[in-house]
């Protein structure tokens, strides 16, 4: 299978210091803080290994992990796949030794349950399921240990995880066999959760005919072939049931080529996302299902935008950018890596020394991004709700070094912006790019000319990419130009390049490069982002970061959405030695504050304001909140 770009190795990208490598270190600390035991206790219980006169610590794992729960389980694989993640990026022998030793638990779980079966719910469920009955999602719960067994293997090299995995497809290759093919299709209708995903993954490691029989047998028909005839049978329907049903799909493209596989992805991407738009954020769906195309004026609620959707159709867009090369996917993973993974996971306050807040100073997970007027994020704790999203949680905060560089046959690419350094060769040459981004801050300690001469906090980003060669070589640098833009410029060793910078595009810096920089500064302006069907219902965006407003109330709005430069102002907008995002609103009866919504706590806000022309109002700028 032929594709434009190809992964880097994990430990090919390292994070540099900022928001990012921050999320990666509290996501590292939070891994690190759960309880082994607790982490295996659910397949302890159905291993009969769980002491039930053990008395349970403090800290022992409830909501869905809670043994009454029918999606018990389900966490551990996730935080295998993170820990694997992480190690392989960082080398971090802590968290691999703690992986390692979950691994070998499972292979004793297994062995005290009959050699093949590793779950932590019972076989049974899937008889249930078959009988007709309702089981929450067994085999959702299932892939993820399935899913971090696989991880274990391919990305830290654990061969005890491939072991216990290929055994425990023998279950479900004996227990699939005995259904025809239409009492197969109610058991997926039902639900699949993503083992199409795992048995494309054995396939491609073993080529096993067992595994291929699962790939085949798990083809859902009645939501795959309508699918390619072009019926819309998205509305309406629960989204992270068919998203991972796709990212299978996708795993099955790149290990068998057959061609239907692959127009199923993209059937269904066209239809979730081209011919159903999304919100400013980037995200999608209501209440866990998909609106209807472009009518979301009536679905702004308070359970929006599920962080398990914003983690799995990033990962959808990258497939589909390495298979293309369309820059048009890595916009879309940027928007919802903003105001979606950042937005959701991890965040941290900052308030002035002495500040009493009625609120924690902390956030762990918001299980949905709700964008009704007046809203609040709804944060996860610790150990008390281990929702699914807890799950996405620590694997989309495992390394983000993924997706910022790529491999391509006459060159790599950059396709976002974020501090990093990449090591990569080319034709034996090696090749070391730093990428640093250039706030243009300057340094409150210092008396420097930057400080006089860039005032206020400029409406671009830029980036600094280090060219460091061994010796001089012969390729393509492919920058991304991001939809968002209103200016680009591009400066090879100081020299301003010659180009015709569109958004949405890449332009390839073809040259025998050595120890070269690279500059590109992307001009961005304050922007007014329109629901399709309601056009006076707006969102306010700088860039790629969608601008909250602080206000426990639906509010109205009056002026241009032409010219949102009228409506907001810049406020507070440096501490220290850093320029801060922070805006009000001007000319209005009360003005508000609006903020990145990444750094939303637990504030109320808005997102989305009715916004009316009335040129008449000539307001001061008071009553700030």
């Amino acid at each position: 299978m032929n594709t434009i770009y190809r992964d880097l190795p994990y430990n090919a990208v390292e994070l540099l210091p900022g928001i990012l490598k921050k999320k990666v270190e509290l996501n590292r600390r939070y891994l690190l803080s759960l309880n082994t035991e607790n982490l295996l206790r659910n397949h302890y219980f159905e291993a009969g290994l769980w002491s039930t006169v053990k008395k349970p610590d403090n800290d022992i794992h409830w909501g869905w992990e809670s043994p009454t729960c029918q999606l018990r389980g389900h966490f551990l694989g996730h935080w295998l796949s993170a820990a694997a993640r992480l190690y392989a990026a960082t080398g971090d022998t802590e968290i691999k030794g703690k992986a390692d030793r979950i691994v070998s638990e499972l292979g004793k779980c297994q062995k005290e349950n009959g050699g093949e079966w590793a779950g932590s719910i019972p076989e049974k469920y899937l008889d249930l399921i078959a009988a007709g009955k309702n089981v929450w999602a067994p085999q959702y719960t299932l892939h993820k240990t399935f899913m971090g067994l696989l991880d274990m293997y391919r990305i830290a090299g654990n061969e005890q995880a491939l072991d216990i995995a290929v055994s425990w497809a023998r279950w479900f290759h004996r227990w699939s066999g005995q259904f025809t093919r239409e009492q197969f299709d109610d058991i997926l209708d039902f639900e699949t959760g993503g083992m199409l995903e795992i048995w494309a993954d054995l396939y491609e490691i073993t080529r096993s005919g067992e595994h291929y029989d699962l790939i085949q047998r798990y083809y859902r028909r009645r939501l795959f072939d309508p699918l390619l005839e072009g019926v819309d049978v998205l509305t309406n329907m629960h989204a992270n049931t068919t998203i991972p049903e796709v990212l299978g799909a996708a795993r099955a493209w790149e290990v068998t080529g057959e061609k239907r596989w692959r127009d199923i992805v993209e059937s269904y991407w066209r239809m979730a996302v081209t011919e159903r738009g999304t919100y400013c954020t980037g995200g999608q769906t209501c209440g866990e299902v998909w609106t209807p195309p472009y009518a979301m004026s009536a679905r702004l609620g308070d359970k929006n935008q599920e962080h398990c959707t914003v983690y799995n159709m990033m990962r959808l867009a990258e497939f589909l950018f390495r298979w293309t090369g369309d820059p048009a996917y890595a916009d879309y993973w940027e928007r919802n890596l903003y105001n979606g993974i950042m937005a959701q996971g991890y965040w941290e306050g900052s308030f002035p020394n002495g500040y009493k807040h009625e609120f924690p100073t902390k956030g762990l997970i918001s299980y949905f991004l709700p964008l009704r007027p007046g809203s609040r994020k709804g944060w996860g704790s610790a150990t008390e709700d281990f929702w699914c999203c807890h799950g996405t949680l620590v694997q989309a905060n495992a390394t983000h070094n993924r997706g910022i560089y790529y491999d391509g046959s006459s060159g790599i690419a950059v396709c976002q912006y974020i501090p990093s350094r990449v090591s990569w060769s080319t034709d034996g040459t090696n090749v070391v790019i730093t990428q640093e981004i250039n706030t243009r801050a300057g340094s409150c300690a210092a008396v420097n000319p930057l400080s006089r001469e860039i005032k206020h906090r400029p409406m671009s980003l830029m980036a600094d990419l280090s060219i460091d060669c061994d010796k001089p070589a012969e390729f393509d640098l492919k920058l991304r130009i991001p939809w968002w833009i209103k200016g680009a410029s591009v400066y090879v060793n100081g020299e301003k390049q010659a180009a015709d910078l569109q958004p949405s595009a890449f332009l390839s810096l073809h040259r025998t490069w050595n120890k070269d920089k690279v500059t590109v500064e992307f001009e961005k302006t304050l922007t007014a982002c329109p629901l399709p069907d309601d056009p006076e219902v707006v969102a306010f965006m700088e860039g790629p970061v969608v601008l909250a407003g602080l206000c426990d109330e639906d509010r109205v709005l009056y002026g241009d959405t032409n010219h949102p430069e009228t409506l907001l102002t810049p406020d507070n907008e440096r501490e220290w030695s850093n320029w801060i995002t922070s805006y009000r609103t001007r000319g209005q009866d009360r003005n508000i504050r609006f903020v990145p919504l990444y750094d939303i706590g637990y504030e109320k806000f808005s997102v989305y304001f009715r916004v009316l022309d009335n040129p008449g109002k000539n307001h001061d700028n008071k009553g700030v909140r």
